[in-house]
């Protein structure tokens, strides 16, 4: 069995599902990747959707079929994560930092296999401009619920193995696009416990002049902690949201 082919059997398997890939799926395959990105693909091998959210998909089956893209790279500072800023003006999550991503269209496939592949990458490339070519997937996480807007995300790993320029392609969707060194993001200076009036508490980071919260900021401090990269941080420190959050 292939890289590829034990990382569909591994995810399939923590999903339930059986059987092989169709004709024509996606390759997901950790090959010729740099060593600090192994332990993330070993946690996206093991992990299970508990460990990552007390959020889960609905077992009824509703929810909005969604995915985004944990972009890895390499910058100047060394290993980083791409992030946008959705739009001010959206329905949902209006100016929050996100991953890129959103809903799975029909073209894409089947949501219960390579679907969330193909949206991932195809919404990057709406979202940031960014050439999916140059994107090798490595791994895919278990799908998570976000309650507020119904999504039922699948969060799709990947490495920018050719990095390509990015940035705003429409200002109704995103606001801005940048890049955070991993480094920043362990750093216990820049961590805070987000607070929303409804009483929702949750991990926080405060990097390259925006705060990311809710879902993304989730994601990324599971991450940071299955992979062995998370640091001691003061869970204290408090940043509060408003209503409009």
């Amino acid at each position: 069995m292939t890289h590829a082919q034990s990382t569909h059997a591994a995810r399939d398997a923590a999903a339930g599902r059986t059987g092989a890939p169709p004709e024509g799926a996606i390759t997901v395959t950790t090959d010729g990747m740099p060593g600090w990105l192994d332990p993330v693909a070993e946690a996206a091998r093991s992990v299970r959707a508990q460990q990552l959210s007390r959020f889960l998909p609905p077992k009824s089956g509703a929810g909005r079929q969604s995915a985004v893209l944990v972009l890895f790279g390499e910058g100047e500072r060394g290993p980083e994560l791409l992030l946008m800023e959705r739009s001010g003006t959206l329905r949902s999550h209006a100016g929050q930092p996100s991953f890129p991503g959103g809903s799975l269209d029909p073209e894409d496939g089947d949501p219960a296999t390579t679907g969330p592949l193909r949206a991932a990458l195809r919404e990057a490339e709406e979202e940031t401009g960014l050439d999916p070519s140059g994107v090798q997937l490595f791994g895919v996480l278990p799908r998570l619920y976000i309650p507020v807007s119904g999504f039922v995300v699948t969060p799709v790993l990947g490495w920018w193995r050719a990095p390509s320029p990015v940035g705003v392609v429409d200002p109704a969707e995103t606001a801005r696009v940048f890049t955070v060194p991993v480094a920043d993001l362990t750093d216990p200076a820049n961590r805070a416990t987000a607070v929303h009036p409804s009483g929702h508490r949750g991990p926080a980071f405060l990097v390259e002049s925006a705060l990311v919260w809710g879902f993304t900021a989730g994601v990324i401090d599971r991450i940071m902690h299955y992979a062995g990269w998370e640091r001691p941080w003061d869970r204290a420190k408090q940043v509060p949201l408003d209503w409009r959050a």
